[in-house]
């Protein structure tokens, strides 16, 4: 009689725990948190504004005589804007394309036998091609194309002398852009301007020929349109 009621009480108490374990809820299982990294776009349009100065290739004049002369140049402040469009055709490199425009007050002046002769400048152009490698929010890049000038700048104490400065030519540079808010970049550039040679003529006659190259050195800020915000990538 004792062993059938122990073993009454263990398929009561049995049934009983299967009950309460049919009961309880189902574990739940926690998903581990999902790592969104930032992908920065660079594709797009922009526009900005750039400031900077202007400074000369090199100071030395030789006339077609073989006498040399030491001109007097003044580096310029100047200051402009820029418009663009970038493609970034792969997650480390951006093909572009760019225009920007600079006025400057750029001056070279000598004197010549008692003549003073002054070159100014007043504004730059530029379309250029660029290549960069971008790393987040980093981009180097280097640039090149058509450079353009205003060149009807040249004045004289003798009304003998003129000049022909050309007003097309070639430049070439490089800088590095960084994005600082999603929809803005900042950017230090250097550019290197050259209009082959300028030719100073007295009476009609070649007289004096010297290098027109410029540099420059620009700071400048770039608005993205249509960015959104930055690509994000969940792992």
């Amino acid at each position: 009689m004792k062993k059938f009621l122990l073993g009454t009480v263990a398929l009561v108490a049995l049934g009983t725990a299967s009950a309460v374990a049919a009961d309880l809820p189902a574990r739940t299982y926690t998903k581990a948190p999902v790592y969104v990294a930032p992908v920065f776009n660079w594709t797009g349009f922009y526009a900005g504004v750039h400031l900077g100065g202007a400074f000369a290739g090199g100071d030395n004049i030789n006339d077609l005589y073989g006498n040399g002369y030491r001109a007097s140049t003044s580096g310029g402040f100047l200051g402009g804007g820029q418009i663009g469009y970038n493609w970034q055709f792969s997650p480390n490199w951006v093909l572009g394309l760019e225009g920007d425009i600079s006025g400057l007050d750029y001056k070279r002046s000598v004197t010549v036998y008692g003549d003073y002769l002054q070159q100014k400048t007043d504004w730059l152009a530029s379309i250029t091609g660029r290549l960069g490698y971008t790393w987040g929010p980093g981009m180097i890049y280097a640039k090149g194309g058509v450079a353009f000038r205003d060149n009807g700048g040249f004045s004289t104490t003798n009304t003998d002398y003129s000049a022909d400065n050309k007003s097309t030519g070639y430049t070439v540079g490089g800088g590095l852009e960084y994005m600082f808010a999603p929809a803005w970049s900042a950017k230090v550039e250097y550019q290197y301007y050259n209009f082959d040679k300028s030719t100073v003529y007295y009476r009609g006659v070649a007289d004096a020929r010297y290098d027109s190259d410029i540099h420059t050195v620009k700071v400048g800020v770039n608005y993205h349109f249509n960015w959104g915000g930055p690509v994000v990538a969940k792992y």
